[in-house]
């Protein structure tokens, strides 16, 4: 954190700003919210981490740092992971526990 910050109060207020950021520029197929907001446990130094899932031939990190760019509120903790829904179907026909877990659990903020 940067000296001198503050940490932003993650409500789903908050999260459904962010959704509505990267459905408008970016027209995901789907938006997941994952990790310790999604189950409930936030900790002080927890992010919020989203799934991406969206049809695209742009490599998923820089996508990925687009959408982040585009979407935090300053200070926001922001983690965002891009998949293709055919890399989305790969991973779980492979047994992917990962993508799984966030398919089964986690909390689905947008979808098309």
């Amino acid at each position: 954190m940067v000296r001198g910050s503050y940490p932003v109060k993650v409500t789903d207020e908050l999260l459904q700003d962010v959704t509505r950021k990267i459905v408008e520029k970016f027209a995901p197929e789907k938006v997941i919210l994952f990790g310790s907001y999604a189950w409930g446990k936030p900790g002080q130094d927890s992010d919020v981490d989203l799934l991406v899932i969206i049809e695209t031939n742009e490599r998923p990190m820089k996508l990925a740092a687009a959408i982040t760019r585009h979407c935090r509120p300053r200070f926001l903790p922001l983690d965002v992971v891009v998949k293709t829904p055919a890399e989305i179907n790969q991973r779980l026909k492979a047994g992917d526990s990962f993508i799984q877990k966030i398919i089964k659990e986690g909390r689905t903020l947008y979808e098309r």
